[in-house]
């Protein structure tokens, strides 16, 4: 099943400004974002629940310091990925 991507506004500020400073990243970024609709677990993406305040989230990683925090939703009556932030591990957390 794919899923259908969906970016919130705090996603679209932050990518905006991550691959500004890190155009290398794009294509991680876009390789990331095609596993993740067709299955969040894939192995290389290392995902996992978050805890704290970012409960009912979920991270992955896109290279060694670089994370993607999204949340599995219902979008038209379908499972669907909302994106919610880009950034390094520190910058997310």
């Amino acid at each position: 099943m794919r899923r259908t991507l969906l970016k919130s506004p705090s996603f679209v500020r932050t990518a905006k400004k991550v691959l500004k400073k890190s155009p290398d990243s794009i294509k991680s970024l876009q390789q990331t974002l095609e596993y993740l609709q067709e299955d969040i677990f894939v192995p290389s993406l290392k995902t996992h629940k978050l805890q704290g305040k970012l409960e009912g989230s979920y991270a992955c990683s896109l290279g060694y310091d670089m994370r993607l925090i999204f949340e599995i939703v219902q979008y038209k009556g379908e499972e669907a990925i909302l994106l919610q932030s880009l950034g390094t591990h520190e910058d997310v957390y």
